[in-house]
């Protein structure tokens, strides 16, 4: 009875260790499973281009300040038609000019501590045409050359042209591309150096781009978009998380 006794809890003690070796072998299966592919590695992968500006956007003016309004008009409205026929005659199609409204100040005399009085001294117009146009290096030249028309005794206004690249939409899709790229085979390198490979993509984040004066190293964390160049770099940044095999 004693002998029946020790096989039924010898043969329970073997069945009990049998089942936690296969549940520990079920749980390994399930742990190393879990975990596999979990392990990432994050990069920064970019990607810069040569862009050259495709509409330029410049400003001219003239202004006149007389103690009578009607002489100050008679200035300015002298000066805007030689402004206007000056660009005729440098190539630029009047379609391409627009002219704004007359702005006007009036003067007031002023005591010895600044202060204005209610005296009436005279009158200070200014009115510009701004010229918005595909040809940029015409009118970047003509925006230096414009000073000719002081030697006519207009004194032009001239403010710095604004260039601007208009296809950075369609650009950006290309550039972000090539920053994946980029960001893939950082990867790979520093996968292989550990004796890895890497998996599928896990996230992506895009970066800020960064529009700057050709061959500039300026970056901000809310991104550049420069006008004052002809030639500008673009640069786009992708931070890209790939699973390790």
């Amino acid at each position: 009875m004693n002998g029946e006794k020790n096989n039924y809890w010898f043969n329970g003690g073997v069945a009990l260790a049998a089942g936690l070796i296969m549940a520990s072998i079920i749980f390994g299966w399930f742990y190393s499973n879990a975990k596999k592919g979990d392990e990432a590695i994050t990069v920064t992968g970019s990607a810069k281009k040569r862009i050259k500006s495709d509409l330029v956007v410049w400003s001219a003016g003239v202004s006149a300040q007389s103690g009578q309004l009607t002489e100050a008009y008679k200035q300015l409205s002298d000066g805007m038609p030689k402004i206007k026929q000056y660009l005729i005659n440098k190539g630029i199609p009047e379609s391409q000019m627009t002219v704004s409204s007359i702005s006007t100040t009036t003067l007031k005399k002023q005591d010895d501590r600044g202060i204005e009085s209610s005296e009436i001294t005279g009158y200070a117009l200014s009115q510009h045409v701004e010229v918005r146009s595909n040809d940029v290096d015409k009118v970047a030249q003509i925006a230096r050359e414009a000073t000719e028309l002081i030697n006519q005794g207009i004194l032009i206004q001239s403010e710095p042209p604004q260039y601007y690249y208009t296809q950075i939409g369609d650009l950006k899709i290309e550039m972000l591309g090539e920053a994946a790229k980029d960001a893939k085979v950082r990867a790979e390198k520093i996968a292989a150096s550990t004796g890895n490979s890497i998996g599928a993509v896990k996230s992506a984040k895009m970066g800020v781009l960064q529009i700057t004066p050709a061959d500039s190293t300026e970056v901000s964390d809310s991104g550049i978009s420069d006008t004052t160049t002809i030639d500008k770099d673009m640069t786009a940044v992708v931070n890209v998380s790939f699973a390790v095999n």
